[in-house]
């Protein structure tokens, strides 16, 4: 069975104008990571010309579907009937973007039959990650 899910999802970059482009972003699940959800942008979509990747906890992904959730540097709530928003914030500003509600919803789901929510500790090698984390302080 894959340990991993990876979604595409088109985004809605909110800018000043009216207009929103669409820009590639790919959703990432890896069950060896079981809490987090990465959402990746392509470097065209991007000020700095790179690859950008934002990690946060499935559980506020799933959470600010339905209300606003987040108070750091990942912010998410849902738009209207079939949007949900997401703010990312960092020290060179702030990213809004809108995607569908429906595609995060089947991301989700498919994160959820991968590792049933909850049960995210069953994953969890906690003897294998503290013998690495020796290892590497040695």
């Amino acid at each position: 069975m894959s340990t991993v899910i990876e979604q595409p999802v088109e985004a809605r970059l909110v800018a000043a104008a009216p207009r929103m482009p669409s820009i590639p972003a790919t959703l990432h699940y890896d069950r060896r990571d079981p809490f987090a959800v990465r959402m990746t942008f392509p470097a065209p979509a991007t000020l700095e010309g790179v690859d950008v990747c934002w990690t946060f906890s499935r559980e506020l992904l799933a959470a600010g579907m339905t209300a606003a959730e987040g108070h750091g540097d990942v912010r998410v709530r849902p738009y209207g009937y079939d949007r949900t928003v997401l703010e990312f914030h960092a020290p060179e500003g702030t990213a809004v973007v809108h995607v569908r509600s429906g595609e995060l919803r089947r991301f989700l789901e498919a994160t959820a039959e991968l590792v049933p929510v909850g049960l995210e500790h069953l994953q969890l090698d906690l003897d294998q990650q503290l013998a690495e984390l020796m290892r590497d302080a040695c």
